[in-house]
């Protein structure tokens, strides 16, 4: 007589019901293959899963490994578009023109906050701090304009005493 061991498992996840089916068959002391039966279910009672795989024992771990990692990550890529999961700010990328870069520095060194000047340019903060060194401003100091660089102190000084 051959005795064949099944496990069962309903699992619901988000919306959708989950039923996993391993049966294992017959094969001496340990069985060397199993079959693997998924089938899932949406809301309204649609497939949202179907089909069935067959594997040697000694391979399931390391297959059930792989797959969830290969799900997580096509599920991951596909609520996103392919793309970064959050929304980017509207001018993200669009060059800047000296008429924003000379409101850059005017609004910098009047003080506003990093986080004020990035939702008006429609830009991260991060962009805005990178920014902010090209327009001569410290990003570093609020308000505050970049020290002259020591290599033009010297000529500056030098056309002073001439």
């Amino acid at each position: 007589m051959n005795i064949i061991e099944e496990h069962r498992t309903k699992v619901r996840a988000g919306e959708n019901i989950f039923s996993i089916e391993v049966t294992a068959l017959p094969g001496g002391d340990r069985p060397d293959r199993m079959i693997v039966s998924v089938g899932g279910a949406g809301v309204q009672g649609e497939s949202v899963a179907d089909g069935q795989i067959e594997v040697a024992s000694t391979a399931a771990e390391s297959l059930g490994t792989v797959l969830s990692e290969t799900l997580r990550h096509h599920a991951a890529v596909s609520a996103s578009g392919g793309r970064r999961t959050r929304d980017r700010p509207a001018a993200q990328g669009r060059p800047w023109t000296p008429q924003l870069d000379a409101e850059l520095e005017r609004r910098w060194i009047a003080g506003d906050p990093v986080a004020e000047i990035a939702q008006h340019f429609e830009r991260t903060p991060g962009g805005i701090r990178a920014r902010l060194p090209r327009v001569g401003c410290d990003p570093e100091r609020p308000g505050e304009y970049l020290p002259e660089p020591p290599s033009q102190r010297g000529a500056a000084e030098e056309e002073a005493h001439v």
